[in-house]
């Protein structure tokens, strides 16, 4: 059972909606109880604040709900328990990899690298407001990442 962390900055905009989208994902192929998928912050900015209403209503755009998320931060020991840690950006990489005090398992990973555009970053909608563009990332990523995960 693969456990999946998605990772941005506040964990309101970008790691929810790759949470629930993967989660979507999964559930439409029957597959959710062989997954574990959740979404955590960098930062403690948003801490305990519900899915951006912006990101909300993209997620909801597309049949996707996201009731009940709330913001959290990334622990330590989210290190040990989940199989793939996968951040939006670059600075979400170098934070994890701080907080996690390396990655000596292979564990982080971009999530862009599982799409036709390796090393880029997921759009940050909470600087330019365009929840398209991260949409479309966000969806390119996990369709990628879950054909990576099928085909091992």
């Amino acid at each position: 059972m693969p456990k999946i962390l998605f990772v941005c900055h506040g964990n309101i905009c970008r790691s929810p909606m790759a949470e629930f989208v993967l989660k979507d994902m999964v559930e439409k192929t029957d597959r959710t109880r062989e997954f574990v998928i959740e979404s955590a912050a960098t930062s403690t900015e948003e801490i305990g604040n519900p899915v951006y209403p912006p990101a909300r209503r993209m997620l909801a755009k597309h049949g996707i709900g996201c009731a009940g998320k709330t913001a959290r931060q990334i622990r330590r020991s989210d290190y040990s328990n989940f199989d793939l840690i996968i951040g939006m950006d670059d600075a979400n990489m170098r934070n994890m990899a701080r907080a996690f005090g390396g990655d000596p398992e292979g564990k982080l990973h971009l999530l862009m690298d599982y799409s036709e555009h390796p090393g880029r970053n997921v759009a940050d909608p909470w600087y330019t407001g365009d929840f398209d563009a991260t949409w479309r990332d966000v969806v390119e990523g996990c369709r990628g990442l879950l054909h990576s995960l099928e085909n091992k």
